[in-house]
């Protein structure tokens, strides 16, 4: 009877040893699950956003289920839907247009998981569909290259044209780059936008958007891009046209990155205003703030610098 005793005891021992190592067994302290959907990879900047929240997020232990919609809101949405479903902790997405995200959102909410808004805003009618947003002031950019303009046509006294290649149509971007340039423009009379069109924040689409305008509206004094790709492949249509870009035709684009720095360096663009992609450390912090019940600020927004052909090129950052 002692040994049938004894040996009870002893499974006992082995199965209460076995779950106390079964619950000592935990995720790291501050291990999360993060769903975050990525607009697209259609620039340089696009790629180097992408890379530095993949790497943040490895940086921090958090697993990233990381999806590429390919400049698509349906594969965004779908996207979502599916973290939702996967139960991660919390959600982020970089929103390719600024409207039809209620719903979508309205079903994270009501799963009780958080979302965090990245780069570009939202339009909707329930501000607390979202949790927090991180990203850039692109109204503040659009000011920037206005102001930027100004000063170097200050001495002249003549009608000054000026082209614009925007970005996505309908995307945050976009307006606020739009709305910020002409807020500073449209307080001198020279300054005239004389064409606008969407370059879609792609290279090859600034190609034929510089047809376009060349096409179109001659005697352009500025170009003023939404960002270094699509002022790039303007850049090659106006060498090719016989046009020296920053001599014959200012160019200014908004982005900052290292194809953009480097024609900054070379002379083909005089004038970039910073947008960082580089917010993952920021964004991974903040996630594990929201998840941890920890103290943060809902609106966060990126530096915004501004690099000339006048700058000493050895401060310039390197990419």
């Amino acid at each position: 009877m002692k040994k049938l005793f004894f040996l009870v005891l002893f499974f006992i021992t082995l199965l209460f040893i076995g779950c106390r190592a079964e619950q000592e067994t935990v995720e790291p302290q501050g291990y999360i699950v993060f769903g975050f959907s990525q607009l697209g990879d259609e620039s340089e900047w696009r790629s180097a956003h992408s890379h530095d929240i993949k790497s943040a997020a490895e940086f921090e232990d958090i697993q990233l289920l990381f999806d590429n919609a390919q400049q698509q809101q349906f594969n965004q949405i779908k996207a979502i839907r599916s973290f939702i479903l996967k139960g991660v902790d919390v959600i982020a997405f970089s929103p390719i247009v600024e409207e039809g995200w209620d719903n979508v959102l309205m079903e994270a909410r009501e799963a009780g998981i958080p979302v965090i808004v990245v780069d570009r805003k939202i339009e909707t009618d329930d501000p607390s569909l979202y949790t927090a947003f991180i990203g850039s002031d692109f109204y503040r950019e659009g000011v920037r290259a206005g102001e930027f303009i100004l000063e170097r046509f200050d001495n002249v006294d003549r009608e000054i044209r000026i082209a614009e290649i925007s970005g996505t149509i309908s995307s945050s971007p976009m307006i606020g780059r739009y709305e910020g340039v002409r807020s500073v423009l449209n307080q001198d009379p020279r300054f005239e936008i004389v064409i606008s069109v969407s370059g879609d924040f792609m290279r090859s689409r600034g190609r034929e958007s510089m047809e376009v305008i060349l096409q179109e509206t001659p005697d352009i004094d500025v170009l003023f891009a939404h960002n270094d790709d699509m002022a790039l492949g303007a850049i090659e249509v106006l060498e090719e046209h016989g046009i020296i870009p920053g001599v014959d035709m200012i160019i200014i684009s908004v982005d900052a990155q290292t194809s953009g720095l480097e024609a900054l360096r070379q002379g083909r663009i005089n004038c970039l205003v910073e947008c960082s992609p580089y917010i993952g450390k920021e964004l991974m912090e903040l996630a594990l703030a929201i998840v941890n019940g920890e103290p943060f600020n809902r609106y966060t927004y990126t530096e915004t610098r501004v690099f000339t052909d006048r700058d000493d090129f050895d401060t310039l950052p390197v990419r």
